[in-house]
């Protein structure tokens, strides 16, 4: 939750590190962060070490109210005796799936925005430069498998520019992603990896679990983009 604000332990500083790793070949344009305590010490990677990660509030856990700080078997035990189940039940003081998915949203559409812009500022340092200075183009090289379906994307993608206006790392927490996936889905109509199956985004994120997306913005309305999913919650790098 968000009431107990602990650091990482020894096991999560090795999980960090194993992601940066992972994510070592990877340019960022842009990094943001949850302001809560374990997700800020998440290390950043060598191709954005020099990028600031900005932290915003929109990207704390869920509030749990009076659970926060109690073992998961106590919030089941608090939804069972309401006669309802995780993690549709909401305790005493805490927020609702709702709720946390309108955090998700909010945060989503400043993104897009923010990638508007920068592809905006592109374009203007582009007819500003010589073609020997033209701005170096932001690489995308995840080190994803086979069975995550970069290939399938790509293969569906061709035609698409190589280019990239924003690469953006967005550090976060397990239940909050899961309502953000599953707006994705529901709302925004984002495709998903063959095999892979809707039941599968109600599944919380292992720790430093990672997943990519490709999101294609509507210029006639920037928030209805077109996304989809490369891989969800990949932890091969554990």
């Amino acid at each position: 939750g968000q009431g107990v604000d602990e650091p990482l332990s020894d096991t999560g500083f090795r999980q960090a590190d194993a992601a940066g790793v992972f994510l070592s070949n990877v340019k960022f344009t842009h990094v943001f962060s949850s302001d809560l305590l374990r997700a800020k010490q998440a290390r950043k990677n060598m191709f954005c070490k020099d990028l600031e990660i900005k932290h915003d509030a929109r990207l704390r856990e869920r509030k749990y109210g009076v659970a926060e700080g109690r073992p998961l078997a106590d919030l089941k035990a608090m939804a069972k005796a309401a006669g309802e189940q995780c993690p549709s039940f909401t305790p005493s003081g805490g927020e609702t799936l709702n709720e946390v998915r309108e955090r998700a949203k909010d945060f989503f559409e400043f993104l897009c925005q923010l990638a508007v812009e920068a592809g905006q500022n592109k374009q203007v340092a582009h007819s500003a430069a010589s073609n020997s200075l033209r701005r170096s183009e932001v690489q995308s090289v995840f080190p994803w498998t086979d069975h995550c379906g970069e290939r399938e994307l790509n293969s569906v993608n061709s035609g698409a520019s190589k280019q990239l206006d924003a690469n953006i790392l967005v550090v976060s927490h397990g239940a909050y992603m899961r309502n953000w996936f599953v707006y994705f889905v529901s709302d925004l109509k984002c495709t998903l990896p063959t095999a892979f199956t809707k039941s599968q985004l109600s599944s919380v994120s292992p720790n430093t679990g990672v997943s990519h997306f490709v999101i294609k913005l509507n210029k006639e309305n920037i928030l209805r983009p077109e996304i989809n999913c490369v891989c969800l919650n990949q932890d091969s790098h554990l």
